[in-house]
């Protein structure tokens, strides 16, 4: 087995395994699919290691390939620092080569600062700890990793103009934030665009969404609200995310322009002029 083929983490690891007693049971991928009740894709992600399966999905594959709990027993090893409806796109954010992001209210997660992300953890937790704060600034910032190779993935951020007029952590976290982006943009780091104010209604006005595409697996996307999320790999509705993603852009500011209002911003958050 080569390099690039051998599995390197404990999720790839327990994707592989899955491969090989699915090849040994003599079932194709569309065949486990049938008996797991998913669809040949996920079962793809399970075994390239993308994703984890739910409780209810290794019980099942369990069934299907007589192992005797041997995949539920594993899962419950893997469990993740994430909430439940993100944990498999954190995995997933890892392994995709082109990331293409909207945000309606909020600087997305992988370009949070830390300041910004503390502001935003302390708004909506309730009798926090200071240590529970620090684990989940950490948590949130460690996902930034992903952005340390020079040309992978390829990243577009489409921010609607409201994410940059929010002052969230004051003043100076909030021109520290936005400088951030700017200079991520400028540095060729990210293909940024903002939907100004003036656009009206556009095509992602009603929510989050995230698109990923992969070397050798179908894309998927992502949407988000108040306590959910949702991944789609369906072709049907992830073609229809992406089409949604181009109508925005399509009305969006360019690239320079939109780093120009995000320095301005920055700038007028920094004077107190918001």
């Amino acid at each position: 087995m080569s390099e690039r083929q051998k599995p390197r983490t404990q999720q790839e690891r327990y994707g592989e395994e899955l491969r090989l007693r699915r090849v040994a049971a003599g079932l194709t991928q569309e065949g486990l699919g049938e008996l797991v009740v998913c669809s040949p894709t996920l079962i793809s992600h399970f075994e390239a290691g993308r994703r984890l399966p739910k409780p209810d999905d290794a019980r099942r594959i369990d069934r299907a390939l007589k192992t005797d709990g041997f995949f539920e027993r594993w899962l419950e090893d893997l469990g993740s620092k994430y909430n439940d409806y993100f944990a498999a796109v954190a995995e997933l954010e890892q392994q995709a080569t082109l990331i293409q992001q909207f945000a309606l209210s909020l600087v997305p997660g992988v370009f949070q600062t830390e300041g910004y992300a503390r502001a935003l953890f302390r708004a909506y937790r309730s009798n926090h700890t200071a240590e529970e704060l620090d684990e989940a600034v950490v948590i949130r910032t460690k996902r930034a990793r992903i952005l340390d190779g020079p040309l992978k993935p390829v990243v577009w951020t489409l921010l609607d103009e409201s994410v940059l007029r929010r002052r969230v952590g004051g003043p100076q976290v909030m021109a520290e934030q936005l400088h951030k982006i700017a200079v991520m943009a400028e540095v060729g780091r990210l293909r940024l665009h903002v939907l100004p104010y003036g656009v009206g209604a556009h095509a992602l006005m009603e929510s989050y969404l995230t698109l990923m595409s992969f070397e050798d697996s179908a894309p998927v996307a992502y949407v988000e609200g108040f306590l959910t999320g949702h991944l789609m790999d369906d072709p049907a509705m992830v073609a229809a995310s992406q089409t949604s993603y181009a109508l925005a852009l399509s009305d969006a500011l360019s690239h320079q322009e939109s780093v120009a209002l995000v320095r301005a911003a920055a700038e007028e958050h920094a004077h107190g002029q918001q």
